[in-house]
């Protein structure tokens, strides 16, 4: 097959950063696609020469057009970090394509600091909320951060300082690679570079809020009205709905979407759409999303089972309420995908006995959760039950 696209990563140090075959693949192109930035690095090339466009969404538009012609598209540092090439992917096969990758921001940013790279985690900011930051922030680890630009690292501070990691080391590391580049630890109202890369250590604080990425958060960690499923029943809904990366739940019932957002801090790339029409709640989703780093979370108004129709097809399912309304099960059983996970929790004996018409028809696992709690009674203490939780387990036949 016809390999007519390369994709070049280029640093801060232009053309005499470039690899020969780097440099030979542009010298022989008849097209290249770059920023301005990017493109006033390169020497006098007789190739046709077209910015990148804005927005970013329109490069399908741009490079359609140029399908099958020698052509050399310009990427910061790595085009597999991040970059452009996954999104090229998406209409372009791979086996059309050449990949010359340059040392990424990441590679740069732990060379600078010391930092073993497979110790760190990665992510970016360019173009997403800052709330994405939310759940990297634990005890003495170490973030590498992308960032949109200058204005994203005070937010970087201020999200730190909320969550009492004030004391954390902030690392600016601007113009990684330039004959520009500097290294300094972050004073407010200080101006930076807008092409800047963070690199943060996070140190808690005695009162510091530790949110594991592990099911199972404290209930006061969300925002609620009651309407919540209560810690212990979450960490078990969570572990039968068996979170796998880039896999989607679906969250029917979402209350104040403490399931969907955990689901969605567990690993890797997992998605969640949260179904709930009680306007309240939507807003306690919205500020529990950004509060606990899951900004990328669907929410759909309308009531189940008309709001499921027509949406991507989930690995996973919770139903933690109404799962005995007409139709609901019905629409999620037939939408999960083959080998999927379904789980719902009820507390009433109608529910219950609903569970058990299901359970008898599908199979899978019944579970009843009873927890209790320390409570005064008097003078003294006592271990007060909460309301049992029914919960049934079950995964669809392949």
């Amino acid at each position: 097959m016809n390999k007519w696209l390369t994709i070049i990563g280029m640093g801060e140090d232009g053309w005499e950063g470039l690899s020969n075959r780097a440099r030979l693949a542009i010298k022989a192109t008849d097209v290249i696609v770059g920023s301005t930035r990017l493109l006033n690095f390169l020497p006098n090339i007789k190739a046709v020469h077209h910015e990148w466009p804005q927005p970013f969404s329109a490069v399908v538009e741009r490079i359609k057009p140029l399908i099958g012609r020698n052509t050399v598209i310009l990427a910061t540092g790595d085009p597999m970090n991040y970059g452009v090439a996954r999104k090229l992917m998406e209409f372009i096969p791979f086996a059309e394509m050449t990949i010359i990758p340059h040392l990424s921001a990441f590679s740069l940013t732990a060379s600078r600091m010391g930092w073993s790279l497979p110790d760190c985690d990665t992510l970016t900011l360019h173009g997403r909320p800052a709330a994405n930051l939310e759940a990297f922030i634990q005890p003495d680890a170490k973030l590498i951060v992308l960032t949109a630009d200058a204005s994203t690292i005070p937010e970087i501070a201020r999200r730190l300082e909320a969550r009492d990691f004030g004391q954390s080391h902030v690392t600016v590391l601007e113009n990684l690679g330039s004959e520009r580049e500097s290294v300094s630890l972050y004073a407010p109202h200080t101006d930076y570079s807008d092409l800047n890369t963070v690199a943060i250590h996070c140190i808690a604080s005695p009162d510091a809020k530790i949110l594991s990425r592990l099911a199972g958060l404290p209930d006061e960690a969300f925002i609620h009205d009651g309407q919540l499923t209560k810690r212990e029943v979450r960490a078990s809904t969570l572990a039968a709905l068996a979170p796998a990366p880039d896999q989607l739940l679906w969250d029917i019932g979402a209350g104040c979407g403490s399931v969907s957002i955990e689901w969605m801090r567990s690993t890797r790339g997992c998605q969640a759409i949260a179904f709930e029409h009680n306007a309240d709640r939507l807003n306690m989703i919205a500020q529990n999303s950004d509060a606990l780093g899951t900004p990328r979370l669907k929410v759909v108004t309308d009531k189940a089972p008309e709001s499921l129709a027509n949406m991507p097809a989930p690995h996973a399912i919770f139903i933690g309420g109404g799962v005995g309304n007409a139709g609901v099960f019905e629409t999620a059983w037939e939408c999960l995908r083959p080998a999927g996970r379904l789980v719902a929790n009820v507390v009433t004996i109608e529910g219950e006995m609903h569970l058990y018409d299901l359970q008898e028809k599908h199979g899978g696992d019944l579970v009843k959760i009873e927890i209790s709690n320390l409570a005064s009674v008097g003078p003294y203490r006592a271990m007060k039950p909460r309301m049992a939780v029914t919960q049934w387990r079950v995964q669809k036949p392949w």
